[in-house]
């Protein structure tokens, strides 16, 4: 028998990646793309930027698991499974001693307590609104005028302290606008950005934990401003994957890769 290839695709609301693996776990290729409209079209590319990394063809692999809120979605899979699931695998995978997980996505939220191995022991989720969210950080970001990578080094500049109270998105967009008019600085706001995310995020991991060691994911983790605001709530460090956006897919993939 040859070398086993599988692969994971996560069908997020705002972005969709895929993960291919050897038979050792191994990452050989992986890919993030927009999601838009078409959550099957956006698994394809996502599945063929991977395959291309990775140097194989769609025939190759063993088996595909899809995860995400569009997993249904993903043409030629072997398996579905849900985001909790796959997300406490990943980060199994990559944070060994990882007891809780908290999990930043596009439109939702996620606190996991985990046990050896990934285990879900219990978990939490905010998919009702979008307070704390990928989507709220892009909203703030357009009523500060500034990309979404500017969010957090510019809050780490702040000077002064001012709050964002509104958890809405909407109704805090017209509060930073408000803010912006009445002269505070952009720094002073983008801190108070990622203060009032990371009180939300807080409070639902407080539901189910959170145990040390403590690990985040999804691309809030790449916002520094949003990290150590969050450090500063949960009164603890926050370990930091290496692409904190695949998580999910390599936890998909990873399961795949058990099944075979």
């Amino acid at each position: 028998m040859g070398t086993v290839y599988c692969a994971g695709v996560d069908v997020g609301s705002v972005s969709t990646a895929a993960v291919v693996v050897d038979g050792g776990g191994f990452v050989l290729g992986r890919h993030v793309v927009a999601t838009g409209a078409r959550c099957a079209h956006a698994a394809g590319l996502a599945l063929t930027g991977a395959l291309a990394g990775a140097s194989l063809q769609r025939l190759s692999i063993a088996a595909l698991i899809a995860t995400g809120y569009g997993r249904d979605r993903v043409d030629g899979r072997t398996d579905t499974v849900t985001e909790i699931t796959c997300h406490a695998r990943g980060i199994a995978a990559l944070v060994p001693d990882a007891r809780f997980l908290i999990d930043v996505g596009g439109q939702d939220c996620k606190a996991i307590l985990l046990g050896p191995g990934g285990a879900v022991l219990d978990f939490a989720m905010n998919d009702r609104c979008a307070a704390g969210t990928g989507r709220f950080f892009e909203s703030m970001c357009r009523a500060l005028e500034i990309d979404l990578d500017e969010l957090g080094p510019l809050a780490l500049a702040a000077a002064a302290a001012v709050s964002v109270s509104h958890v809405c998105a909407v109704f805090a967009e017209s509060e930073v606008i408000g803010l912006l008019a009445r002269g505070e600085s952009k720094a002073d706001v983008a801190a108070a950005v990622c203060e009032s995310a990371a009180k939300q995020v807080t409070a639902l991991a407080r539901r189910v934990g959170p145990q040390e060691p403590v690990a985040l994911s999804g691309g809030a983790a790449r916002n520094v401003g949003f990290v150590r605001a969050l450090e500063r709530k949960l009164g603890r460090l926050v370990c930091i994957p290496s692409d904190p956006e695949l998580v999910g897919a390599l936890g998909a993939a990873l399961l795949a890769l058990d099944s075979v």
